[in-house]
């Protein structure tokens, strides 16, 4: 049938031929162009009597919704849909609108959240498997492991701290690995203690998080508190200097980023956000009238209160409505709704399908609920945006290791620079101890500590 429709109409032929061509030059694998072809006939077929010319970018986002809409859809599978029709608009056809349409939003945006990611990792358990083939404690030792859990998360420790702690149980298990665990001792954690440091050359940071995991393992797990590890001594933790770029070094940077990146990139700057707290926001963390923002369990499960940039009203309202349609549509195609923590989900059944709980920067795929097998739209990954910013920070040329978290470290010391007092900006920060707040002050002084170089005096 295809053949006969192109020895019909020889303008078909040379269609698919200049877009064949056209892949080829942007370096598309032969082997993949028949997919790049099946790509553009799917949209084709979507819109029957329409000329591709006339589809607007309305009709393009309505049928990307729909594939990213199937959670069976692979990642890859997506973004190479993607990137043919990208290649069809933007070099094919010129189409006047397709530079200014968001691409990177349905090619970078749509990681979905592992099962194991800290989102959505304690909300189910699946009896009997590993957190990994090579974790020793919960393979062979799979009581002392079901005990490390029950413990670890009666202690409410986080679950990157639950991970951490089992990671090094493992090492040392590992390490140890003719010995059965109870009957290890004071003299089996120097000698690991030892290798990290002698062997492995670890910071000093990384050695004490290990004597962390191993103490709180004998005294909560096997119910042996340690004494005193011989002539081990803990270990300084380094003093590190935080990474601050300069006003304008910070507008270099974020006029390097446009889009949704952009905005969250601006609100993480103007609100002293760290990169899970900007992700996490949901549309009811949102309060135009007072003009702040909610960040809800933070960092050690704080909730804080920080200031929404007036800059950011405007685009935020448009967020928060964007949003609202998508929802609208979400609902209408049968996905289920946001993510509920912990025993939400239980305490208010449809709390799930209100807007106000929705994630206000979503992904662009939907995935399925390992525990429920419902189709839920999940928050943006983070390493989309850190990688946003670490992209803009190269093509703003700045020397410095840009990170998501120097945007809070610049927030932090711009605003001790501007007269802000130190308790407002540790109160804006979460941090716990004041002295934390105060690693910003480094940059306060002109020079080392206001001392004028005697360089300058000759």
């Amino acid at each position: 049938m295809e053949e006969d429709t192109q020895a019909c109409d020889p303008r078909v032929a040379r269609f698919w031929q200049r877009y064949l061509d056209l892949a080829r030059r942007f370096r598309v694998p032969d082997r993949r162009l028949p997919w790049y072809r099946k790509h553009v006939e799917a949209l084709i077929a979507a819109h029957p009597g329409r000329r591709l010319r006339d589809i607007a970018p309305s009709d393009l986002s309505s049928w990307l919704e729909t594939l990213a809409r199937d959670p069976g859809l692979p990642d890859w599978r997506l973004r190479q849909c993607v990137d043919a029709l990208r290649l069809l608009f933007c070099h094919l056809l010129e189409a006047p609108w397709a530079n200014g349409f968001d691409w990177a939003h349905w090619l970078s945006d749509g990681v979905r959240l592992a099962d194991d990611h800290p989102t959505v990792a304690r909300t189910f358990e699946r009896p009997g498997e590993s957190p990994s083939g090579n974790h020793l404690l919960a393979r062979c030792h799979p009581e002392l492991y079901r005990r490390f859990v029950a413990a670890v998360r009666l202690s409410d420790y986080s679950i990157n701290t639950e991970r951490s702690y089992a990671s090094w149980i493992n090492r040392f298990l590992l390490f140890h690995r003719d010995t059965d665990p109870g009957d290890c001792g004071e003299g089996q954690i120097v000698a690991f203690l030892e290798h990290l440091a002698v062997r492995r050359k670890v910071a000093g940071a990384t050695q004490a998080l290990a004597l962390n995991a191993l103490v709180f393992f004998f005294a909560q797990v096997l119910q042996r508190p340690l004494g005193e590890i011989g002539p081990f001594k803990r270990p300084t933790r380094a003093q590190r200097i935080p990474v601050v770029l300069s006003p304008g070094e910070v507008t270099r940077l974020l006029d390097a980023i446009d889009g949704k990146k952009g905005l969250m990139a601006r609100l993480m700057y103007g609100s002293g956000l760290r990169v899970m707290e900007c992700v996490r926001l949901r549309v009811q963390d949102l309060d135009f009238d007072y003009q702040q923002v909610t960040v809800r369990a933070g960092k050690g499960k704080k909730d804080r209160v920080v200031p929404m940039p007036g800059k950011l009203c405007e685009p935020l309202r448009r967020q928060s409505a964007w949003r609202q349609g998508l929802h609208e549509r979400d609902l209408a195609a049968g996905v289920a709704g946001a993510f509920l923590p912990e025993a939400l989900a239980r305490k208010f059944p449809n709390a799930e399908r209100e807007l106000r709980w929705q994630y206000l920067f979503p992904s662009s795929r939907v995935a399925q609920d390992p525990r429920s097998g419902a189709v839920r739209r999940h928050h943006i990954h983070q390493t989309v945006l850190q990688r946003a910013i670490r992209s803009a920070a190269h093509r703003a040329e700045i020397d410095k290791r840009v990170t998501s978290h120097t945007l809070r470290h610049s927030f932090a010391t711009h605003l001790l620079s501007s007269g802000a007092d130190i308790r407002t900006v540790q109160e804006l920060l979460g941090h716990v101890d004041v002295a934390t707040t105060m690693i910003y002050t480094h940059v306060l002084h002109k020079g080392g500590l206001a001392v004028r170089s005697p360089l300058d005096a000759l």
